[in-house]
């Protein structure tokens, strides 16, 4: 058996550890190890600038607001992709990947929810303005050969490509049809960007203007930190906005744009049969990547076990994988894995912390919010005895985990502890995790008997599933710590298409265990804190609706960094909205009918398998 992986037990505290601590520093890096990354798997970055720092640029504002002393530098030219050879072998067979979860069909983004976002942003199917590269950058171009920021940060000028044909043969892309695409975006109930798109791209105060078929002007009305545009232009990212055919959505309707998809990438729907099967065909000839394999098939597979027994009969090539599978894929003749260091970051969010009105302007309360659940106050002001009575239940409950437990045992090794999601890579600016959620079981029921609840309650919990590795184990491992200290659980496993629509509505009144990729920067994840969000984290607070916009329309890093370390120091003190569990390594399995393609891996979200361009036949 061939290894792409090092194995914790024996390497934890020696290389292993030395490389994820140069990861961190440089942002999460998504490569198999030990092989490194290829320059040919990303575009050269738009921009220079580091999530930590931007470089000034001289180029005038045309935005009309006033100039700053450091902004977000233009972007550089990018290198132009190599040709493709002369002669691409036409492509033949089938890659088969087993899925925990499908659904139905979605292509649409003004449509799609979930799971199908985060499976449609990994495929791909669709393809963004950019793709993300934590490596040397931020962004790196796609759809969009490149951009321009003015100096005030206010105006963003997308330069497009013209060589991109839509799927189905509805001719090639232009600005029209990416205009329409970002608007389908913000006009969107489900999309948790949807707000941002809307705030940031159709500003009321803001412009558009479209020079040529290939130019799109931004004025954003007022300067914005480049974090959350830039979050909104890369794949693989289930928060970005994709690009779809203007032409297809007039001309056969919303139901046949939305099933038969007319995206850009180098796969494309072919059939899909809900709870069962999504069938992809290559696309011959792609600008980007024409695939090797003729067909990408997705089957909807629920049980780890039965997942295996496809890989381990050569059903599956691949399949998304609980980590304490690695031993029984070891025994598969020819199969390897591969390793994907800091793939995943999770915590748990506190529901029904919704102090924030909600906004149908009448200044009643969002369904969620009950006070009678031990965890929400009945008081929003941080002095307040409600509010300190509530705060030591979630710290109690916070406590009450050992994350370096779920490490060890559930995790194989594969992780650290993390004080924050959203934090991983930024933990250098958070307390150690181990002094700020030590594994303190006796504290933590001490705490609940001062606070009135010597016995326990009641409470829900839901692991949201969406591909991370061994997600539900790790929040059932939760469950039975609360359970030890007295907490009576509800744990509700669901499908994520079934759980997520309560927290749209802000009906959901529970705990749920989250996991979500790396960001660009904290702020990145904050948008669903704010009550203007479709999708919540079920915590919204007049303090951080005031600091997170703050944050986001910050164009200096560092105002930006000093509003994000006081964000962070409130969910600390007052143990508001979420708390971290770990960061975790994926691993994938790869049969023996394929090669590892950890070259080419794409690295906004590594939730999910992606990369099945570059798969290639053994």
């Amino acid at each position: 058996m061939k290894h792409y992986l090092k194995n914790p037990k024996l390497m934890i505290l020696g290389p292993l550890a030395l490389l994820l601590a140069v990861i961190l520093a440089c942002g999460s890096s998504a490569t198999a190890t030990p092989v490194p990354v290829s320059p040919t798997a990303m575009p050269a970055a738009t921009s220079p600038a580091s999530p930590t720092a931007m470089a000034p640029t001289s180029v005038p504002s045309t935005g009309g607001g006033p100039a700053a002393t450091a902004v977000p530098a233009p972007t550089a030219q990018p290198t132009a992709a190599p040709p493709p050879p002369p002669s691409v072998p036409k492509p033949s067979g089938t890659i088969r990947v087993g899925q925990k979860e499908l659904g139905p069909y979605v292509g649409n983004p003004k449509l799609i929810g979930n799971p199908q976002i985060f499976l449609n942003s990994a495929i791909p199917i669709t393809e963004t303005l950019g793709m993300y590269n934590f490596d040397n950058g931020q962004v790196g171009p796609m759809l969009a050969q490149s951009w321009d920021i003015s100096a005030d940060g206010q105006v963003w000028t997308f330069h497009i490509r013209d060589d991109v044909e839509f799927h189905k043969g509805f001719g090639r892309m232009t600005v029209e049809d990416v205009a329409f695409s970002f608007r389908q975006v913000a006009d969107s109930t489900k999309h948790a960007r949807s707000a941002n798109a809307k705030e940031m791209f159709f500003a009321e105060n803001g412009s558009q203007t479209t020079p040529d078929d290939f130019t799109w002007v931004i004025d954003t009305g007022v300067p914005f930190s480049a974090i959350p545009i830039l979050e909104l232009l890369g794949t693989p990212r289930a928060v970005a906005a994709w690009v779809v055919s203007k032409k297809q959505w007039d001309q056969d309707g919303e139901d046949e744009a939305n099933f038969n998809t007319a995206a850009t990438g180098p796969w494309e729907i072919d059939e899909a049969r809900t709870g069962e099967f999504w069938r992809m065909k290559a696309v011959e000839g792609h600008w980007r990547k024409t695939p090797a394999f003729a067909e990408l098939l997705f089957q909807e597979i629920p049980e780890e076990s039965a997942r295996l027994a496809g890989f381990k009969t050569g059903i599956l090539d691949t399949f998304v994988m609980a980590l304490d599978t690695i031993t029984e894929v070891e025994s598969v003749p020819g199969a390897q894995l591969m390793q994907v260091p800091n793939a995943v970051q999770a915590g748990i969010n506190f529901y029904g912390q919704l102090y924030v009105p909600a906004r149908d302007g009448d200044g009643e309360p969002w369904p969620a919010y009950d006070p009678d659940n031990p965890w929400v106050s009945s008081n929003s002001d941080i002095t307040s005895a409600e509010w300190a009575v509530a705060r030591n239940v979630r710290l109690a409950l916070s406590i009450a985990i050992d994350r370096q437990a779920i490490i060890d045992n559930l995790l194989l090794g594969f992780g650290h502890q993390l004080t924050l999601k959203d934090w991983m890579g930024f933990e250098d600016r958070l307390p150690s995790p181990q002094e700020t959620w030590p594994y303190d079981p006796e504290r933590a029921k001490r705490l609940l008997a001062e606070a009135g609840f010597p016995n326990g309650f009641n409470i829900t919990l839901t692991p949201a599933i969406r591909g991370a590795p061994s997600e539900v184990e790790a929040c059932e491992a939760v469950a039975q710590f609360w359970d030890e200290i007295g907490i009576n659980v509800n744990f509700q496993n669901v499908p994520y298409g079934t759980y997520r629509p309560t927290a749209v509505a802000r009906t959901y009144e529970g705990v749920s265990c989250h996991n979500v990729g790396a960001r660009l920067a904290p702020i990145q994840g904050m948008a669903s804190f704010l009550n203007s969000g479709n999708f919540s984290w079920g915590s919204e607070h007049p303090i951080t609706e005031d600091l997170i916009p703050r944050a986001q329309k910050s164009v200096l890093t560092a105002d930006r960094i000093a509003l994000e370390d006081e964000i962070a120091e409130f969910y600390i003190n007052e143990v508001f909205a979420e708390t971290g569990l770990y960061v975790v390594d994926n691993v994938w399995p790869v049969g023996p009918n394929i090669n590892p393609w950890g070259d080419f891996i794409k690295q906004g979200d590594l939730r999910q398998i992606n990369g099945f361009e570059y798969m290639t036949p053994r």
